[in-house]
């Protein structure tokens, strides 16, 4: 973009600077940069109380994998649960929070999707299981609320080093209380292992059954209830929880179908098979996500305060030539 390109040149002419003032230039570039990125950073949500009209194609793929188990008992799981879909809407197409309840014979959900992915997790961490637990990207262990900060860092440090990403694309349609999701055209990244394609989908405002110990809201939200792959080498199928799944070519036509009445999320994964990530785990983060929401927006008014950081900088940035060039 134009815009960096000029704040390139300006930290270059900043080379000459004092070692203070040179770091107020890079934290001004970063924050420049953030609210740059930020502006064409949106979240494809569409909202629930719209309804739906027609359908709707996806697109991504830089979206960041931010992996959590939770459990319906879980006292600090009820605690933070109800922000983190603030949390989700704040950072936009930024990252998809998907939440895994496990087969414990307490949780009130216990889908065997979440099992699934949850195995998949303990070829990189074979002790995972407290809650909450937080991971990115197949990262570090992030275990407890207080752990957040530690999950944003993960987020911000993963965008960093993010040199590519697949481009994913699906289109969904609606048939009353069906959906159907096909793969669209894709553009997909280089490997030289085998990679699959992973339709997952979450439950948003799931009710928790009476007769489960709740110390929380009556609803959870993010729980993931089905999941596909399709191995793009072999076009081998995996379902479980979707209604029925379809391909010929994993890359050309694999479809999903599952049945709602209520909000949901569709996230589309391209990664690693399960197969190479247990014979080597540093292939275990995303290859490329996009995620689609069909719920309501949960963002506030109050919780971009990157403009008012922004202008502030600015501002102190005046002071300090006056004041440079008064006493200089």
């Amino acid at each position: 973009m134009k815009e960096v390109e000029v704040l390139g040149q300006s930290m270059g002419k900043a080379a000459g600077l004092p070692t203070l003032q040179k770091g107020f230039c890079l934290v001004l570039t970063i924050l420049i940069v953030t609210h740059i990125t930020s502006q064409s950073t949106i979240a494809q949500v569409k909202n629930y109380d719209d309804g739906w009209q027609n359908d709707i194609q996806v697109s991504g793929g830089r979206t960041i994998l931010v992996e959590e188990i939770s459990a319906t008992w879980c006292v600090s799981c009820a605690d933070i649960d109800p922000y983190l879909q603030q949390v989700a809407d704040a950072h936009g197409s930024r990252i998809s929070i998907v939440t895994y309840h496990p087969a414990d014979g307490e949780d009130a959900f216990q889908p065997e999707a979440a099992k699934q992915r949850i195995d998949r997790m303990r070829l990189v961490h074979e002790n995972i299981g407290a809650t909450p637990t937080f991971v990115v990207e197949s990262g570090q262990l992030r275990i407890g609320p207080d752990s957040w900060p530690d999950v944003q860092k993960d987020i911000l440090m993963e965008e960093t080093n993010r040199q590519s990403a697949s481009q994913l694309s699906y289109t969904i349609s609606q048939n009353g209380t069906t959906y159907n999701a096909k793969i669209n055209p894709l553009s997909l990244v280089d490997t030289e292992y085998n990679t699959q394609l992973t339709f997952m989908l979450m439950v948003h405002e799931k009710a928790v059954p009476d007769g489960y110990i709740n110390p929380g809201e009556a609803y959870r939200d993010r729980v993931v209830v089905a999941t596909a792959s399709c191995e793009l080498q072999s076009n081998s199928l995996t379902n479980i929880g979707f209604t029925n799944s379809s391909a010929n070519n994993c890359d050309d036509d694999f479809s999903v179908y599952f049945t709602t009445d209520g909000k949901f999320s569709l996230v589309l994964i391209h990664e690693a098979t399960n197969e190479v990530v247990e014979s080597d785990t540093g292939r275990a983060s995303t290859l490329g996500v996009v995620e689609f929401a069909y719920r309501d927006i949960e963002l506030t008014s109050e919780v971009n305060i990157l403009p008012y950081i922004f202008f502030t900088m600015i501002s102190i940035g005046v002071i300090w030539v006056i004041y440079d060039k008064k006493y200089s």
